[in-house]
C-alpha cells in the first residue's frame, strides 16, 4: 500500500479529532463563552451542517485543481480556522469557524477518497478506503479522549490549538506524499454529473445513509443507556466506549480485507451483524455482560461495512470519481444526522432507551433492502451495462 494512502488516514485522523472531541468539551465551553450546555452543544450541529454540503460543492470547485493542491488548501483552511476559534470569545464566531472546518473537512474526504483510490490497483480500493476510515476509527479511540483530556487540563482552546498542530503536521505529510497531478483523465464537470444519473448510484448512497443511521441511533445514546438502563456507573461508560472502538478497529480491518473480494457478502453479513447486535442490545441492555458484548460487536459490524460503502461507488460511478465520492460523504453525514434524531424521538416519547436498538434493527434491514433492491435493478437489466454494479461480485 503507498506510504500516501497512510497519509490520507492520519490527515483524516487529525481532522476527524475536531469533528468528535466537543463531545467531552461542551461543559467546559458552555461555562468560558457563557452560553448553555444546549447552545455548546449547536456547535457540533454546525459541523454537521458543514459536513452535508462541503463535500459536492468543494469537489466541483476544485475539480481542475491538482489533488495535492486541493488538499492542502483544505487543510490550510481547517488550520486556519482552529487557530480562530482558539482566539475568539464570540460564540457566533465560533460557530462560524465550526462550519467551516467542517467544510473543508468534508473537500477533503472527497478529493482523499478520490485521490486513494487513484493511486492503488482496482483490488486495493477497498483496503484504501478502509485505510482512511481506519484514520476516523482511531480519532474515536485516541483523539476523542485525548481531545477531551487536553481540554480538561488546559481549556478547551488549547484542544484546539493541539488540532491545529496536528493539521500541520498533516499538512507536511500531503506536501511531501502526494503526487502533484490530476486525474488520470481531464476533470469535466457535465461528465463527472452524468455519471451520476444511474439508479445505482442513488440506491448506493441509500445504503450508506441508512446503515450508518442505524449504527448512530444506537452509539449516540449508547453512554446514556450503559447509566440509565444497565445501571453501571459512570467511571465505566469510557470502558465501554473502548470496547465499542475495539470492535470498530477489528471491523476497518477485516471491511477492508473483504470489501474488494466479497463486496455483496460484506455488506449482507455486515447488515445481519448489525441487526442482530440491536436486537440483543435492546432485549438485554438491563444487563451489563452481554451489553459489553453487544457494544463491541455493534462496533464491529457497524464499520465493517464502511470500506465497502465508501470503495462501491467508484465502480459504479467510474466517470464521476470525485463527485461520486463527494455525494457519498454526505450520505454518510445525511445518517449521521437522522440516526440520533430518530433516536431522540423514540427517548423522548417515552419508549426507553433500548427503543434506540430496535430503531437501529429496522434500519439494518432496510439497508439489505436497498441491496436487494439494486440487485434486482442489476439483473433486470434497468442499470447502464457500462456502470456495473461492483467490480468483482464474488
Amino acid at each position: 500500500m503507498p506510504i500516501a494512502v497512510y497519509v490520507l488516514g492520519l490527515s483524516i485522523f487529525a481532522q476527524g479529532t475536531s469533528e468528535l472531541m466537543l463531545a467531552g468539551l461542551l461543559t467546559e465551553m458552555s461555562n468560558d463563552l457563557g452560553v448553555s450546555i444546549p447552545q455548546a452543544g449547536l456547535l457540533i450541529s454546525a459541523f454537521a451542517i458543514g459536513m452535508l454540503v462541503g463535500a459536492p460543492v468543494l469537489a466541483a470547485v476544485t475539480l481542475r485543481w491538482s489533488r495535492r493542491r486541493a488538499l492542502l488548501v483544505f487543510l490550510a483552511i481547517f488550520l486556519a480556522a482552529h487557530l480562530l476559534g482558539a482566539m475568539t470569545s464570540n460564540y457566533w464566531v465560533l460557530i462560524g469557524t465550526r462550519v467551516v472546518a467542517a467544510f473543508v473537512y468534508a473537500g477533503f474526504w472527497a478529493v482523499g477518497a478520490a485521490t486513494a483510490i487513484g493511486i492503488v490497483a482496482p483490488t486495493a480500493r477497498g483496503r484504501a478506503m478502509g485505510i482512511l476510515a481506519g484514520g476516523l476509527t482511531v480519532a474515536t479511540i485516541i483523539g476523542l479522549p485525548a481531545g477531551t483530556l487536553i481540554g480538561q487540563l488546559w481549556g478547551w482552546r488549547s484542544a484546539f490549538l493541539g488540532v491545529a498542530v496536528l493539521s500541520a503536521l498533516a499538512m507536511i505529510g500531503v506536501a511531501t506524499r502526494i503526487p502533484n497531478e490530476r486525474a488520470a483523465e481531464t476533470p469535466d464537470l457535465r461528465r463527472e454529473l452524468r455519471s451520476l444519473i444511474n439508479p445505482q448510484v442513488w440506491l448506493s448512497y441509500a445504503t450508506t445513509a441508512v446503515a450508518t443511521a442505524g449504527l448512530l441511533v444506537s452509539f449516540s445514546y449508547l453512554g446514556a443507556l450503559l447509566t440509565n438502563t444497565t445501571g453501571l456507573p459512570d467511571a465505566w461508560v469510557p470502558a465501554v466506549l473502548g470496547v465499542y472502538g475495539l470492535g470498530a478497529v477489528l471491523g476497518i480491518l477485516v471491511g477492508g480485507r473483504t470489501a474488494d473480494t466479497h463486496p455483496l457478502h460484506s455488506m449482507y453479513l455486515g447488515f445481519t451483524g448489525l441487526i442482530a447486535t440491536s436486537i440483543l442490545l435492546a432485549l438485554t441492555a438491563q444487563y451489563p455482560a452481554p451489553t459489553l458484548i453487544a457494544a463491541f460487536l455493534l462496533g464491529a459490524f457497524g464499520f465493517g461495512t464502511n470500506p465497502t460503502l465508501s470503495s462501491r461507488i467508484f465502480g459504479l460511478a467510474k466517470q464521476g470519481p470525485t463527485l461520486g465520492a463527494a455525494f457519498n460523504i454526505s450520505a454518510f453525514n445525511i445518517g449521521i444526522t437522522v440516526g440520533p434524531w430518530l433516536g431522540g424521538l423514540a427517548i423522548g416519547g417515552g419508549l426507553g432507551y433500548p427503543s434506540v436498538a430496535w430503531i437501529g434493527a429496522a434500519l439494518g434491514a432496510a439497508a439489505i433492502g436497498t441491496v436487494l433492491w439494486g440487485r434486482v435493478l442489476d439483473r433486470t437489466g434497468t442499470v447502464p451495462t457500462k456502470q456495473p454494479l461492483v467490480e468483482i461480485t464474488h
